[in-house]
This record gives C-alpha cells, sequence and structure tokens, in this order.
C-alpha cells in the first residue's frame, strides 16, 4: 500500500514517471500468496483495518478484478491488463481534495458533482501513457451502468468491456467497507443488493459470474442470521444466491429463500 501510495503521488503531484510494470508485479505476488479464493476475501477484509483509503480500495479492486478475471479463464495477458485496469481505476480521486473524499455523511449536490469528475481526471492522468488503451478506458468508463444511470457520459452502450469488470469489482468493494454513515456490508447482503437491481445496471454475464464465484467462496463456512442464530451454508440456490440453505447446530436445514424475514447478516 505504501508503494502504490508513493508510486501514485509522485506521478500525479511531482510527474515523474509510473512504473505500472513494478505495480503488477507487486499486486500479482500478493494475490499469489493466496492460495484459495476464500484466503483473498479474507486479506482484502483485513486490509482495511490497515487502511481504507482510495489506495487501499485500488489494490483491493486490482486483486478482486485478478480473480474475477481467473473465474472468467481469460488469457494471462488479458488477466494483467484487468489486473491494472482495477489498481488505476480510481487514480483520479487524487485530484479530488480529501476532505470531500473522507466527508462523512452525505455529500451536497456540489460535492458530489466535484466527485463524479475524477474518472475524467483520472483519463487524462493516463491518456498519454505508454500502457494498454483499455486501462485509460476503465478509468474513464467505470461508473457508467447498462441503464444509462452511470456517470460521467450517461452510457447504456457500447461500454469497454474492461470497465464493465471493473465496475462489479468496484461496487462490491466498496459495499463491503465500512462507510462514514454505514457498517460493512456482509457479501450475502451485496449478493442481495446486486440481485434487486444489478442486471440492469451491470453487464448479466459479468455480475452473474460474479455473484456465483462470491457465493461458492462461502460454501461450508458458518454465518449468523439477522435474528441472531447461527449455522453453517450447506447449499447454494443458484436462482437465489444471497438466500443459501443452511444447516444449524441441532441438524435441522433452513432454505432461507423461503423466509423473506431472514437474511445472512455475517460470516464467520
Amino acid at each position: 500500500l505504501n508503494s502504490i501510495k508513493t508510486s501514485f503521488e509522485n506521478y500525479v503531484f511531482q510527474k515523474k514517471p509510473l512504473n505500472t510494470d513494478d505495480l503488477l508485479k507487486q499486486v500479482t505476488m500478493l494475490f499469489d500468496s493466496c492460495k484459495t479464493s476464500l484466503d483473498l476475501f479474507d486479506m482484502l477484509n483485513n486490509m482495511r483495518s490497515y487502511d481504507d483509503s482510495t489506495y487501499a480500495h485500488s489494490l483491493n479492486v486490482a486483486l478482486i478484478c485478478r480473480r474475477f478475471g481467473k473465474w472468467l479463464k481469460v488469457s494471462p495477458d488479458v488477466l494483467d491488463t484487468i489486473t491494472l485496469c482495477g489498481l488505476l481505476h480510481d487514480i483520479g480521486k487524487l485530484l479530488i481534495p480529501n476532505d470531500i473524499l473522507n466527508k462523512p455523511g452525505q455529500y451536497t449536490d456540489e460535492e458530489f458533482e466535484l466527485v463524479k469528475k475524477h474518472p475524467r481526471y483520472g483519463y487524462d492522468l493516463l491518456k498519454n501513457l505508454p500502457i494498454d488503451p483499455h486501462i485509460k478506458i476503465a478509468a474513464l468508463l467505470h461508473h457508467e451502468r447498462c441503464d444509462g444511470s452511470g456517470y460521467p457520459m450517461g452510457l447504456s452502450k457500447d461500454i469497454d468491456n474492461y470497465a464493465l469488470i471493473v465496475a462489479v469489482a468496484d461496487v462490491y468493494d466498496a459495499m463491503t467497507a465500512a462507510r462514514p454513515h454505514r457498517p460493512p456490508l456482509c457479501p450475502f447482503q451485496v449478493i442481495s443488493l446486486f440481485e434487486k437491481d444489478g442486471l440492469q445496471k451491470y453487464n448479466p454475464k459479468y455480475v452473474l459470474t460474479f455473484l456465483k464465484h462470491i457465493a461458492q467462496t462461502y460454501q461450508s463456512n458458518r454465518i449468523i442470521l439477522n435474528d441472531g442464530r447461527t449455522a453453517t451454508i450447506v447449499m447454494l440456490n443458484q436462482n437465489h444466491l444471497s438466500k443459501p440453505i443452511v444447516q444449524f447446530d441441532d441438524g435441522e436445514c433452513l432454505d432461507l429463500s423461503t423466509q423473506s424475514e431472514l437474511h445472512i447478516q455475517s460470516i464467520l
């Protein structure tokens, strides 16, 4: 994280070269230190206790994008490009004042309009670098949505595939992190939110692949329900991934998809 912070700030504020090959190597080494997807997502959660800044988020999204690329079975070269798309997607936020980015509570309309400029700032920072064009476009388009509700251009089609992948990873990391106005959301709560409106906002191929593998990552895990009971996930509901079948300590099983008032509150 310190290396990313130094590299980004030297490039943005002191016009020093940005060594993307070195950054990619560091991210890849960190990724390869995790033997399973569960190891990786545990590490992302632990990293937040160290730092929840733009730099930690950028590293998290890079790691999630790399795992996502493996789930999509892309080639090694594409995997590296997706990883750098995730790492550099928010570099434009360095040009947004910290007191706005870290503001507790909701943005004013004026503040949000300023924050919404970071994709263009990011593209402008990257556009002259000798890197894959998808990395530059991902910085510009990662907040665009397939229903036209995104920014900065309100696109509903012709959104670069790499940007569509980063968009899912970006939102997942943001929702599973703590924010001034709410605690971190459990992965199954995030899956539920994606299930409610994600298929309109995000590319279905990408979001469905992502949600399926996130749910599979926590198969057999111990969980706490919102009524305080603990249980173990024993089977996923493919049509309702946020509501798996769970088994209590007494052996009783419960299909959460039949219980509208119950949901997974946290993972143990």
